[in-house]
């Protein structure tokens, strides 16, 4: 299976964007809390009705990850009771991976990756803590928090940053990532 054909494949994701033009959250601590505030308040209205895979399937700046979801056969998993929190790359992200990663996968090592990025629990940014946390693949994360910053180191010992937070569903919060975790 070619990136090509994951791009072209229609569904949903494991992962999710903003809905275009809705929400602009980050992790940045900079910015005032009456301003972090009212855009975590606006995420939830704007969103909390739909599922995380409803969200997702909303924006084209994630059908890498949406074809991929639905290749593993997650669909049904993310549009469940939950709650989920998605740690999610978007395509640029995928775009970082070496050449043939994609089409070189199994849908065991698909499925593998893309469990890799859900934690169990709705963890949102205010609420994020720096040590390990285990996602539903059964291996382990590390999160950094640094200086109100936030990033996720993978298995291998890569790190991604979170360049976007609390994108919130009914059942879930997704959290936009700038790379590809690998168990």
């Amino acid at each position: 299976m070619s990136l090509r054909h994951l791009k072209a494949i229609g569904g949903i994701a494991i992962v999710a964007s903003l809905a275009l033009g809705t929400v602009a959250c980050s992790s940045d601590s900079t910015s005032s809390s009456d301003t972090t505030a009212k855009a975590k308040a606006s995420t939830t209205m704007a969103m909390k009705s739909e599922t995380i895979v409803q969200i997702a399937s909303g924006n084209a700046d994630f059908s890498t990850l949406v074809g991929a979801l639905k290749t593993a056969g997650l669909v049904d998993t993310l549009s469940g009771k939950g709650p989920f929190t998605v740690f999610a790359p978007s395509n640029e992200a995928f775009a970082k991976l070496p050449a043939g990663t994609l089409a070189s996968l199994t849908t065991a090592q698909l499925t593998s990756i893309l469990t890799y990025h859900v934690v169990a629990g709705e963890v949102l940014a205010k609420d994020v803590k720096p040590g390990k946390v285990k996602t539903v693949n059964g291996e382990e994360l590390t999160i950094n928090v640094n200086g109100g910053k936030v990033t996720i180191t993978d298995a291998k010992g890569n790190t991604v940053n979170v360049v976007k937070t609390d994108i919130v569903g009914s059942n879930g919060v997704i959290h936009v990532i700038d790379g590809v975790l690998m168990p």
